[in-house]
């Protein structure tokens, strides 16, 4: 008899759902859906629609979701949904359910990418069974270490992404003067998101106001894509500078994490805006500020960096996770 899982990789701009039958230990996918995140009012109605389309009951569900745990019931951080596994399992009538963070399932996906899904910022020396960390730029900062236990990299999630932005130079410094007049705490996060390049161009867009001859650009709240293509497509000045900073802050903080986590096993960049920004990770500015950790400085040059360029991991980390919950029927939303 056929098994069926369902996954999928909820956060506050995007959700995919895929259904999946499992044949002779391998996973076929039967129906994957994309939805706007923002088009439903819960994620209950959105669920219900991709059961109804798929016309299959999984017999387990692991959903990748972007916000804190807490007794397997979250609160999406930048969207007004709440979903909670025991609910969902008894409404939909799912054996067997689970959620994990956003960032546990892109963690766990490292294991199943080819090299060719990987970009490499620093080769490093891998050491093997070392811990790993998986952090990420989207519409929020994600990120998830991974530990070695027995068979597998076990991901464990983390609201890393909620630190206290630390500057590095007279102008970060100044960065963050700018948003402590917007906000009454300066995260990570404030930077290290679509938002957060957003910040950073509205801040170096009113440092150069005075006598400069561009005409001012009025931007949403997060509008990271607008930087993103004035920067490639039309040489915006500003918008290169906001990109040049935004990339050596991500390179600091993800030193940062390295050292806190002694990741030798490697530095995995991903989420949504790494991709796109590709040419300018590549560029020297990250992994100098990645490296500059003074006395700590020889150890982080051997940790491996490399950015993940599947936009789909997080997904199919969560089929990953959705797997081994077939051979482990204890993992259920109760637990």
């Amino acid at each position: 008899m056929d098994r069926y899982l369902l996954y999928g990789d909820i956060g506050g701009t995007k959700t995919l759902l895929r259904l999946a039958v499992v044949k002779h230990g391998e996973i076929e996918c039967c129906y994957e859906r994309r939805y706007d995140s923002r088009q439903y009012d819960d994620f209950d109605s959105m669920l219900e629609d991709f059961l109804q389309q798929s016309d299959r009951r999984p017999a387990v569900v692991c959903l990748a979701v972007a916000g804190p745990i807490v007794d397997q019931r979250v609160q999406l951080t930048n969207l007004p949904w709440v979903i909670d596994a025991s609910v969902l399992a008894e409404k939909f009538s799912i054996p067997a359910m689970k959620i994990v963070n956003d960032f546990e399932g892109m963690a766990a996906s490292i294991e199943t990418l080819p090299q060719d899904d990987l970009v490499t910022l620093q080769a490093g020396n891998s050491s093997p069974s070392a811990m790993r960390v998986v952090l990420g730029a989207g519409t929020g900062m994600g990120v998830a270490w991974l530990i070695k236990r027995g068979r597998y990299y076990e991901p464990l999630a983390t609201e890393a992404g909620h630190v206290d932005f630390a500057p590095t130079s007279m102008v970060q410094i100044e960065l963050l003067k700018y948003l402590m007049t917007k906000y009454q705490r300066v995260s990570i996060e404030r930077l290290l998101s679509g938002q957060g390049l957003t910040n950073i161009f509205n801040f170096l867009q009113a440092d150069a106001a005075a006598g400069s001859h561009l005409k001012s650009i009025e931007l949403d709240a997060d509008d990271g894509a607008t930087v993103t293509r004035l920067a490639f497509e039309h040489q915006h000045p500003i918008a290169l500078k906001a990109l040049d900073l935004f990339t050596e802050i991500y390179g600091a903080y993800a030193g940062d994490l390295a050292l806190t986590g002694l990741c030798r096993g490697g530095v995995y960049i991903a989420g949504g805006i790494a991709p796109r920004i590709i040419r300018i990770l590549r560029q020297p500015g990250f992994i100098q500020a990645f490296c500059n950790k003074g006395r700590y400085s020889a150890l982080v040059q051997g940790i491996p960096v490399h950015v993940v360029m599947n936009s789909k991991a997080g997904l199919l980390g969560a089929g990953l996770l959705a797997q081994r919950m077939l051979y482990a029927p204890a993992l259920s939303f109760a637990e």
